[in-house]
């Protein structure tokens, strides 16, 4: 397995935020070929230069860290000088509600046919209008299994520790996921906005607070491996990195769920090469290629015959690979929220203000 730098993934701006904050953002130089934007180490290093030898058509490939960067410059630009993006997919719905994205033309796209059916319902574009997606998972507890005594099976396990694992945690600082975890162990919906709810969230938050060694987006699996951090709340792509390097850890999504994250290639409406943009997301999703992804930033994708392709001794070393389709998708996912993200952001805001 080639290792790869995880790129960081976030949730935590609105679609008016976004384009407020990061107003004055500027698009790439206009290129004469393809651009493309994805999070580094997402797609194979050569990717363009075999998407060349295949198609004869050149491209560059442009790094944004994080959902939030990429948005900004799409809205100031209104997405002239880009052409596929990849963004997370509540980030997706956004641009689509913005108008900046152009339709999906699938006679122009044959490999969408490599997509698993569930791929092509998923609830924030039922069919594939305005987006494909690229990789999809879950979110649930990394641990190491020979330094705690008991496997965790709850939310709680987390936000209510027991005593060998205070000041041992950590969770995920973006909004969305650090919410979830409050929300899911209450029972609510990954996407609730009702305040009274939105208001036993905080209050269990901010009790766990106290509980954790750090928030931590990006070296939480690190933590684990030296064995800083007993559990952790993960992605579970990120939990294979700590397992890729410590087999003693071991990744479970807790009983009260999961949400399910998605990750998506999407084409500006403002692309002066649409046609060319349809043949890279054709490219991108053909079986080898998507398998690439699938072995080398160990996340699940959302195409049968790539995930069918990957080793068995892969799966056996990161089970939560394996995981069926049916039984991933069975989990909320997670959906944009609109103005009650503002909400999110000063609950978020004040649960780590909290003493």
């Amino acid at each position: 397995m080639t290792a790869t730098s995880p790129r960081r993934r976030a949730l935590k701006v609105s679609s008016i935020a976004v384009g407020l904050a990061l107003a004055l953002s500027a698009a790439p130089a206009m290129a004469a070929g393809l651009v493309i934007s994805n999070w580094d180490g997402y797609m194979a290093p050569d990717a363009m230069a075999s998407f060349k030898t295949a198609t004869g058509v050149s491209g560059e490939v442009v790094v944004h860290a994080t959902n939030e960067e990429i948005m900004g410059k799409l809205i100031a630009a209104g997405g002239k000088g880009y052409d596929v993006v990849f963004v997370s997919s509540p980030f997706a719905e956004v641009l689509n509600k913005l108008g900046l994205t152009e339709p999906m033309d699938h006679a122009k796209i044959p490999n969408l046919a490599n997509l698993y059916p569930e791929a092509t319902k998923l609830p924030h574009d039922v069919g594939n209008t305005f987006s494909v997606p690229y990789t999809w998972g879950t979110t649930g507890l990394c641990y190491r299994s020979d330094l705690v005594k008991a496997a965790p099976t709850s939310w709680s396990d987390l936000l209510a520790p027991s005593d060998e694992l205070k000041g041992k945690t950590t969770m995920l600082a973006t909004d969305r996921w650090l919410l979830a975890a409050g929300q899911l162990d209450k029972g609510f919906s990954v996407n609730e906005t009702d305040p009274a709810k939105m208001a036993e969230v905080k209050d269990l938050l901010i009790s766990a607070k106290k509980t954790l060694l750090a928030y931590d987006d990006t070296t939480f699996y690190s933590k684990l491996v030296s064995g800083e951090a007993l559990m952790v709340q993960a992605w579970d792509g990120w939990c294979n990195y700590g397992i890729a390097e410590k087999p003693e850890i071991k990744y479970v999504i807790p009983k009260e769920g999961s949400d399910l994250w998605v990750d998506t290639m999407v084409v500006m409406k403002a692309s002066e090469h649409k046609d060319d943009a349809f043949k890279f997301i054709n490219f991108m999703l053909d079986a080898k290629n998507h398998a690439w992804a699938a072995q080398n930033i160990d996340y699940k994708v959302p195409n049968k015959p790539a995930m069918e392709s990957l080793p068995a001794d892969f799966l056996a070393k990161f089970p939560n690979m394996a995981m069926p389709v049916a039984d991933l998708v069975k989990f909320e996912q997670l959906r944009d929220v609109g103005e009650a993200q503002r909400d999110y952001s000063k609950i978020v805001s004040e649960i780590k203000a909290a003493q």
